[in-house]
């Protein structure tokens, strides 16, 4: 079970299942972090944003559906970006082995890689796949 994330500062918006929402993602996230002065976590960030968004757009989205994208700085510092949408399926990384074969969730593999944390959470209908950043001085990897 996660725990409740006591927000410091939250921003939210809602994107159609276009092509071209994945760049403005990337866009609104930058400006999230710049506020923030978080810019030091963009190019990491940045990376996961742009692969769950895609993720929700290949996989989540049904057609004439929008997906959300939130981002959350807790007060302890947790940097967490959340993408829900009304699509089934559980997003997983795939086995080491098949990796390299493997058509889809290597997005995942990049997500799981540059964040201190992932994971899947339950919304009706669909799912909210998330990502978190602990703040530097608290045991992160950074």
């Amino acid at each position: 079970m996660q725990k409740e994330i006591q927000t410091l500062c939250a921003r939210t918006v809602r994107y159609r299942r276009e092509r071209r929402s994945v760049p403005l993602a990337r866009e609104f996230a930058r400006t999230a972090l710049v506020e923030w002065d978080l810019e030091r976590r963009a190019d990491e960030v940045l990376l996961c944003v742009s692969e769950l968004a895609t993720n929700a757009l290949l996989h989540g989205v049904p057609p004439g559906r929008e997906y959300r994208l939130r981002l959350l700085l807790g007060e302890d510092g947790l940097l967490r970006v959340e993408v829900h949408d009304s699509g089934g399926g559980e997003p997983r990384v795939p086995v080491r082995d098949g990796a390299a074969e493997e058509e889809c969730g290597r997005g995942l593999l990049l997500v799981s890689a540059l964040a201190d944390k992932w994971g899947v959470g339950e919304r009706a209908p669909g799912k909210i796949v998330w990502c978190e950043w602990w703040p530097e001085y608290v045991g992160g990897r950074r």
